[in-house]
């Protein structure tokens, strides 16, 4: 059989479906590579009651912890100063407030960080939110807990890292009793709930203002939580490298985060 003769525009064409296969191929690993990612990004968004949420999600065992100060006594604060704080060999999964402070940034309550006590429980009802009894501890220690803060004090758990908060959102898998549905009091607010079981914990953050009664079913009927603990509004931020997302506003007094083997090079 004769050979068909190739031209040089048969040439042109075949370089050109090469190049655009190379270009599919190059294509294709990337989105594989942003797919990777996105699945290894602990927080993701979910909508509940016509509101959105971006929650991460964290197990017990997982490397969980809290920064206040550095090992010099100066304030974490920033996103920048906390990606100081790890190892080369560490990356931060996301991080987020954990807690009320003082205007120097030292917290309202109790305060635990790799084991030591900073400051101490409060139990007594006062004004604010953190004094709107009952309200709480996220213990992170063998499981993961949010105990109310007077049981916590009769019978202190072993926590290496601990922070006191409130309002309670959900206690025993009822809600605080003193939220209304049709509340105006309007915040972006964050928070975290735990399992049952004490294997899972949920850091929400709301991306609009939602009241104290959206916020707590959020963790009780969409997540699960039969414990959940406030954090803070307004001021609540959040960091989730994955997403490229560091959100701005003053310095932050107690973060929660979740740290993670950096990838080898």
């Amino acid at each position: 059989m004769m050979q068909a003769r190739r031209t040089k525009a048969d040439d042109m064409r075949h370089a050109i479906a090469l190049g655009g296969l190379a270009a599919a191929l190059v294509l294709g690993t990337a989105a594989l590579a942003q797919d990777a990612q996105v699945a290894d990004d602990p927080c993701n968004r979910l909508d509940f009651d016509g509101k959105v949420f971006t929650v991460c999600k964290a197990q017990a065992g997982d490397d969980l912890r809290l920064w206040l100060k550095d090992e010099d006594g100066k304030l974490v604060g920033t996103p920048s100063r906390l990606q100081g704080q790890l190892g080369e060999d560490e990356q931060l999964g996301f991080a987020m407030n954990a807690g009320m402070y003082h205007s120097d940034r030292a917290p309202v309550g109790l305060f635990v960080q790799d084991g030591a006590e900073v400051s101490s429980i409060v139990t007594s009802e006062g004004p604010g939110n953190f004094g709107l009894l009952p309200n709480g501890v996220f213990c992170i220690g063998e499981k993961l807990a949010v105990i109310e803060s007077r049981a916590f004090e009769a019978a202190p758990p072993v926590c290496r890292y601990a922070t006191q908060s409130g309002p309670m959102l959900v206690i025993d898998g009822a809600l605080h009793p003193r939220f209304l549905p049709d509340s105006d009091s309007l915040n972006i607010r964050n928070g975290v709930g735990v399992s049952a079981d004490g294997q899972t914990a949920w850091f929400a953050i709301s991306e609009a203002p939602v009241n104290f009664h959206t916020f707590a079913r959020l963790f009780r009927d969409r997540l699960g939580a039969q414990d959940a603990l406030y954090f803070d509004g307004k001021v609540s931020r959040l960091i989730d490298p994955a997403e490229g997302r560091a959100d701005f506003g003053v310095p932050m007094g107690p973060i929660v985060g979740l740290v993670r083997p950096a990838p080898a090079q």
